[in-house]
């Protein structure tokens, strides 16, 4: 009886030691921390036992889903992000909420988030992803800190170089091509081509390309269970966590584990092979630059889970990003039909009707203007995260360690004291001399972050979206469907709720000139 006694002692001593220790994250935490932002004048929506303000959010996105905007507004904020747009006419652009128990403070000034960005001193960490994020993407570039993320960044990089990224621009526009084509046949059986997704195939092919080059054919199974496995993702973002719920044999879990055994074993049948006959090399891909790397770079091997790791970042954040780049383009030029006849015009007088190459695409500064207000207006990734790793001075007021420092991209890219009261209008003209003299601040375009962790692809992303815009502009006009519902959703990236249909005319061109 003593030794059961004994155990029974510890265990309630374990199970009280817990409790308290619970009581203390939601009830006594958030009670602190809300108090220390008060004093320094930050408000924000009343933090709830458990839940935090996740029941307010989910309420405002339900009803936020069903309106519908005007095809010429850009104003997305109370569509994409409603709950923000009520605390901000409420609190400022400076508030606290909470999701679950974990504080977040939300900054909307374009100095202070090049100060958090731009921190090479690891005092804003990237936050801890749950178990659906960790299996989308993996542990790669966009999710680790530290030593880690500077080894993977050295073995990563160089398969971006200019020198590297120009000899892809001949397969972007084979895969560009490819696609024109089968539009063709499809305009014969149908009013309108519903382009987003399109768009997501083309862009999807263009990285199996590049990230494993002859084996794209085994690529695309990564890209098919990752798009699925997004949409667990999504529907899991906002719930309360329940400790231990991840390792429970729930349906979505199944599911979840199904697909992330599906990624794996293809990107390893890929990886064995390339090991298995790499002859001279490994070959000139994403895929074969990280092989190569970790054979030759002294403390810079990535073992096969963070390869595999790599490639499922690469994967997702190469064609998702630039896949709605190139939708919201479309969508602004058929709106905007003087902008796409002036485009055309560049595009022809640089290149003709000829596939464009990497020379030409330098020279198209219309299309890169115009790139460049889409992302502002459009950009692909809303808003951005980071955890002070410790108590933290931001602009004259402390943030406690542990708190998560929310940068809401969208809403920066709208404000009217950075961009002009023309904030919410499509003017590429806004970039005619620079990215840094568009707006009263020179970062607040944040489209591919900023500092030592901006975005690796950004190159790769905007020659892809070039050619693609070209190569449509030379072939095609087009306009907006009346089908289309204007509908921007933050789906994990910002797309349009029900696709974008958009009907296409063939311009009558001299194609034969092209293969010359």
């Amino acid at each position: 009886m003593g030794y059961v006694g004994l155990i029974l002692g510890s265990l309630g001593a374990i199970i009280i030691t817990i409790l308290w220790r619970e009581l203390l994250i939601l009830v006594w935490r958030p009670y602190v921390i809300t108090k220390r932002f008060r004093k320094q004048g930050v408000n924000g929506p009343k933090y709830k036992f458990w839940s935090g303000c996740l029941e307010e959010i989910r309420s405002l996105k339900k009803a936020a889903r069903d309106t519908e905007m005007d095809v010429h507004s850009h104003d997305i904020i109370p569509r994409v992000l409603p709950h923000y747009f009520k605390w901000m006419n409420q609190y400022g652009g400076r508030f606290l909420y909470w999701i679950g128990s974990n504080p977040r403070i939300c900054i909307t000034d374009a100095e202070q988030a090049k100060q958090v960005l731009s921190n090479k001193f690891g005092f804003y960490t990237k936050i801890k992803p749950n178990g659906p994020v960790l299996a989308l993407l993996g542990r790669g570039l966009v999710l680790t800190d530290g030593s880690d993320w500077a080894r993977h960044r050295r073995v990563v990089s160089p398969a971006f170089t200019m020198d590297k990224l120009k000899i892809m621009v001949k397969k972007m526009a084979e895969c560009t091509e490819s696609m024109l084509d089968t539009w063709h046949d499809r305009m014969v059986r149908a009013e309108s081509i519903e382009v987003n997704q399109q768009f997501q195939e083309l862009t999807a092919d263009v990285i199996s390309h590049a990230a494993f080059g002859s084996s794209y054919i085994e690529g695309k199974e990564v890209f098919l269970a990752q798009k699925e496995l997004q949409f667990l993702v999504l529907a899991s973002m906002l719930n309360r966590p329940i400790p231990g719920y991840s390792y429970l044999p729930t349906k979505l879990n199944l599911k979840k584990w199904e697909l992330e055994r599906k990624m794996r074993n293809a990107l390893l049948r890929i990886i064995d092979s390339r090991l298995s006959s790499k002859g001279s090399g490994y070959g000139n891909d994403l895929l074969g630059i990280m092989l190569e790397a970790t054979q030759k770079q002294e403390g810079m091997q990535l073992n096969t889970n963070e390869i595999i790791d790599e490639c499922k970042t690469f994967f997702f954040a190469g064609h998702e990003t630039t896949s709605h780049l190139l939708t919201w383009t479309v969508f602004l030029l058929s709106t905007n039909q003087e902008w796409q006849e002036k485009l055309r015009e560049e595009v022809i007088r640089e290149c003709g009707v000829k596939v464009p190459n990497a020379d030409n695409l330098t020279k198209f500064k219309l299309v890169t203007m115009v790139l460049m207000e889409a992302l502002r207006l459009y950009c692909p990734v809303i808003m951005i995260l980071r955890q002070a790793a410790k108590d933290m001075n931001l602009g004259g007021f402390m943030i406690p360690k542990g708190t998560s420092v929310t940068i809401p991209f969208a809403i920066i890219h709208l404000s009217k004291e950075l961009w002009g009261d023309d904030a919410n209008k499509f003017n590429p003209l806004r970039f005619e001399n620079g990215i840094n003299k568009a707006a009263k601040h020179p970062n607040a375009l944040l489209a591919f972050s900023m500092g030592p962790r901006a975005c690796v692809g950004q190159n790769f992303s905007m020659l892809e979206a070039k050619t693609v815009i070209a190569m449509i502009l030379q072939r095609f006009s087009f306009s907006l469907s009346q089908e289309y519902k204007h509908k921007p959703a933050d789906l994990l990236t910002l797309q349009p709720q029900n696709g974008l249909p958009i009907v296409f005319k063939p311009l009558v061109t001299e194609r034969a000139d092209a293969s010359n």
